[in-house]
């Protein structure tokens, strides 16, 4: 299946910002994180088609999945 993801922020520092391509059937949120080494405690907030989403979440075919890192500030 087709899936794009999308990183931002510091998550894009060493990595394709954007990248399409083929994951097996049955891959999570999870399995994506992992493959691109970015450590969950850091992630602030992640989204499928524009709906947040848990870690858990499995992914179909054409999903859009974007990843954001926690923001501090004040």
């Amino acid at each position: 299946m087709q899936v794009t993801v999308k990183l931002f922020a510091s998550f894009r520092t060493g990595r394709e910002p954007i990248v399409s391509g083929q994951y097996p059937a049955g891959t999570t949120v999870a399995d994506i994180v992992a493959q691109k080494e970015i450590p969950v405690s850091e992630i602030g907030i992640m989204l499928v088609n524009h709906r947040h989403v848990a870690l858990d979440r499995v992914l179909v075919d054409g999903d859009v999945l974007a990843i954001f890192p926690l923001l501090g500030g004040g």
